[in-house]
Parts: C-alpha cells; sequence; structure tokens
C-alpha cells in the first residue's frame, strides 16, 4: 500500500500541472533587481548630480528597464524554437541599437554615452544566464567603478554653448576680443569661456555669435538657441 501511495506521488509530481513560477523566473528577477541597482547608480548618483536633467534620467531608467525584459524574453521565451532564436536576436538587437541612430531630437555626446552603457549593462544581465551572482556583480561594479573614474577625473566641464544676435559689431574685431566679453559677460551675466563669431550683417550692424559657459549644477534649461518659436514649441511654453 506504502509503494502504491509513493508511485502516486511520483506520478503527479511528474505529470502534474506546471507551477506557477518557474525556476528561471525567480532566476530572472535577481538579475532584474541587480540590473535596476545598477541602472540607480549610473543614473542617480553618476549621471544625474552633474546634469540635472531628469528628461533623460527619466529615460534611461525606462530604457534599461524594457531593454532588460525585451532581450530576456527573446532569449530564453523563444529558445525552443533554436536556429530562428539567434536569428530573433540579430534583429532584436539592431533594432534596440537602432535607436540611438534614429531619434528625434540631437543628444549631446555625454547623454549618448550613458544611453549606450545603459543598454549594454541591460543586455548583459538579460542574457548572464550561465554565469554565477558572483561574477554577474563583479562586471556591473566593473562597469561602475569605470564609469566612476571617467566621470570624476577625466569628465570635462559641463560646457554649454548659447547663440546671441550682438549688435555691437565693432567689437567683433580680433584686437577687441576682451571688450567683447567683458561687454557679454555684462549683458548676460554668464561667465564665458570662448565665443566663437558667425554670421555679420553690416546692412542692421548685427552678427550672430556663440559663446561657451560652464553651467552649473542647479541650472537646467530644456529651451534651443533659435530666435523664433517654432510651432511644435508652443505646446512647452
Amino acid at each position: 500500500m506504502t509503494n502504491l501511495i509513493l508511485a502516486a506521488i511520483d506520478t503527479m509530481a511528474t505529470y502534474g500541472p506546471e507551477p506557477l513560477i518557474t525556476e528561471e523566473f525567480i532566476r530572472m528577477l535577481v538579475r532584474l533587481l541587480v540590473n535596476f541597482a545598477v541602472l540607480g547608480v549610473l543614473v542617480h548618483c553618476l549621471y544625474y548630480p552633474k546634469s540635472q536633467r531628469r528628461d533623460f534620467y527619466f529615460t534611461f531608467m525606462l530604457v534599461g528597464v524594457a531593454i532588460f525584459f525585451l532581450v530576456f524574453f527573446m532569449m530564453f521565451v523563444l529558445e525552443d524554437m533554436k536556429g530562428k532564436t539567434s536569428i530573433g536576436i540579430g534583429i532584436g538587437l539592431f533594432g534596440i541599437f537602432s535607436i540611438m541612430r534614429y531619434r528625434t531630437e540631437t543628444m549631446p555626446v555625454r547623454e549618448m554615452t550613458y544611453l549606450f552603457l545603459i543598454i549594454s549593462i541591460s543586455v548583459i544581465n538579460a542574457l548572464a544566464e550561465n554565469v554565477t551572482y558572483l561574477e554577474l556583480a563583479i562586471v556591473n561594479l566593473a562597469v561602475i567603478l569605470a564609469t566612476w573614474y571617467f566621470e570624476h577625473h577625466f569628465g570635462q566641464k559641463n560646457i554649454q554653448q548659447k547663440l546671441i544676435q550682438y549688435d555691437r559689431v565693432e567689437l567683433i574685431k580680433p584686437e577687441n576680443r576682451e571688450q567683447l566679453i567683458a561687454d557679454l559677460q555684462e549683458r548676460t551675466g554668464i561667465e564665458i569661456l570662448k565665443v566663437e563669431v558667425g554670421g555679420i550683417d553690416f546692412l542692421k550692424d548685427t552678427a550672430v555669435l556663440k559663446i561657451y559657459y560652464e553651467r552649473k549644477d542647479d541650472e537646467t534649461n530644456s529651451t534651443d538657441d533659435n530666435f523664433k518659436i517654432k510651432g511644435e514649441q508652443w505646446r512647452n511654453v
């Protein structure tokens, strides 16, 4: 009788209903938490304090989470398709990195670097199935330390540029460069690092100048340098 009961239990365990949560899904959740923690350090602790760009903060965090889930399900949910999986992964990764090229607005180099870094680390964490948690932690820690080191030791100042329509064309001569910078600093209240002279209109006695200055950490500006507001920009005004 006992043997029959044990045999019945083994049969139910073998042919019973599938579990609600698989072991692979639990391991995926652990890697997701690791990935989210790494994204938090990269974006909140390294990127945001210097740039103060909430729009990119929002973008980086959600892109990292979305990329993680996209790569995981392409890789492991479709693994029964065997040969088709590699094709799907290739097409998926091509689409992922295409968003870095086909975008609506021009992205600064620093933000572009962080976007590439976040996409890469999310893909690595999603595909890290055959590595231990210690090895995964070492890889993520190496990325964080490398980013911190180059951000604090080799990162450039947060140099911004602005176009100015200038009315004193007599000061754009090379010998009057100091007077030009002094006049611009008095009018704008900005400590100017560099000035470039663009187009000159002698009929209106105006010139287009591009000034370079260091933006402080508490300054945010999402407005471009156009002299006229475009129609689609009125929605943000």
